[in-house]
């Protein structure tokens, strides 16, 4: 699991498908929220999820496999049972029994809720708001030393759930659906106010993933535009480019000024090249983690008239073909991590390769070769599941 990554001077503490119920297709939604959201609008739109479903019906790939595969998975066993805590305390470097739990149940209601609308059998649509019925009426808080990242992870499940369940399936009472909704304003999104700069960036890319996300299922303005800023702030500090200057950008609001603070922050690299990421030299796996957060966020975004992919779309191209290339097989120069990067790269492709290579048809192709041979994309078990199956070429 990761940890912070606090920097004092120049040292640094590391750290096919079932039949299809066409009798039961999803219920015609209530009446939407205030008219600056659109929903369901959390990761994906009614658009997508209406071309998944119409998709997997047709037997057309790579959905139909990527559905099997969600399908076949323990989050998708008619008998699973969610495993709710009051206190969910996770240390960094430990994966306690509450932590996991947590996570693993949200991406459970999370792949319930695909089910239900790929199929409109409404025994996954209970058992999703079973799950999150379950949390809701028990979890009060998060504590130990990665509380907000755990919260961040889960939360940004929780929110695809409950989106989808909301605005799609009449059976989840307002009373529910209100418990939870004040289980994510207070369990969740108070993890998500500290002071982060100093740590290592994908911390504070997926706590702005969660609040923006949860912000859309709450109506939250001004949630979600802090969310949106944040992300603005920070992302340029994290992916770099040239045009940033011979060192990459401080992390705003932290420690790490000088050039040589900034070079040990980036775990001692002195070469930097467009798309390097913050923790490229400490291993893909956390590189990748910040990509999808990246793509999660401006995906939302978009769905609500917000543009970030325009504001930011070079710098995501640029990072997410340099990690492909390498994670592909390519060698890395010396100049770069020793020329000896940890490969360990997610799920972490789809929704980017999405967006800049269908929508914008721009050249990503270590992206789509990366994507297309290690289709379909699963999960991570922490907070990235079945993108293959939501965004693969999936522009609406």
């Amino acid at each position: 699991m990761a940890r912070p990554h606090r920097v004092i001077r120049l040292a640094l503490a590391a750290a096919l498908c079932a039949p299809l119920l066409t009798a039961l297709t999803p219920l015609t939604p209530p009446p939407p929220g205030p008219p600056n959201f659109r929903h369901p609008g959390v990761l994906s739109s009614r658009a997508q999820l209406d071309t998944v479903r119409a998709r997997v019906r047709a037997g057309a790939e790579p959905w139909a496999s990527a559905y099997q595969a969600m399908r076949r998975s323990r989050y998708a066993d008619p008998g699973y049972q969610p495993r709710p805590h009051k206190i969910v305390a996770c240390p960094p470097y430990t994966k306690p029994v509450a932590c996991v739990a947590e996570r693993e149940d949200a991406i459970a209601a999370y792949t319930q809720a695909l089910l239900w609308y790929v199929t409109g059998d409404p025994a996954h649509a209970r058992k999703a708001v079973r799950i999150m019925n379950a949390w809701s009426a028990v979890l009060k808080d998060h504590t130990e030393g990665n509380a907000g990242l755990q919260a961040a992870w889960a939360g940004s499940t929780w929110a695809r759930a409950a989106e989808l369940m909301r605005h799609t399936y009449r059976g989840w009472g307002p009373q529910r659906v209100e418990r939870f909704g004040e289980m994510l304003r207070h369990a969740y999104l108070g993890e998500f106010a500290g002071d982060v700069a100093d740590y290592n960036g994908n911390w504070d890319l997926a706590f702005a993933d969660a609040s923006l996300a949860i912000a859309v299922f709450l109506d939250d303005r001004v949630t979600f535009d802090r969310a949106v800023d944040r992300f603005r702030e920070r992302l340029p500090a994290y992916f770099y480019l040239r045009s940033d200057g011979p060192v990459p950008l401080p992390p705003p609001g932290g420690t790490v000024r000088t050039p040589e603070e900034i070079r040990e922050y980036w775990f001692g690299q002195r070469t930097f090249v467009d798309g390097l990421g913050q923790e490229t030299c400490r291993n893909f796996e956390h590189v990748g983690y910040a990509l999808a957060a990246s793509a999660h966020i401006a995906e939302t975004a978009r769905h609500q008239g917000v543009d970030l992919y325009g504001e930011v779309g070079e710098r995501l191209r640029a990072a997410v073909e340099l990690h492909a290339r390498h994670q592909s097989g390519e060698p890395m120069p010396p100049s770069l991590c020793g020329g000896k990067p940890e490969l360990t790269m997610g799920p972490d492709l789809e929704v980017l390769l999405n967006h800049l290579g269908n929508r914008r048809g721009l050249p990503v192709p270590h992206t789509r070769r990366l994507a297309e041979r290690t289709r379909p994309a699963g999960t991570d078990d922490l907070f990235v599941a079945w993108e293959t199956l939501t965004h693969a070429n999936n522009p609406a």
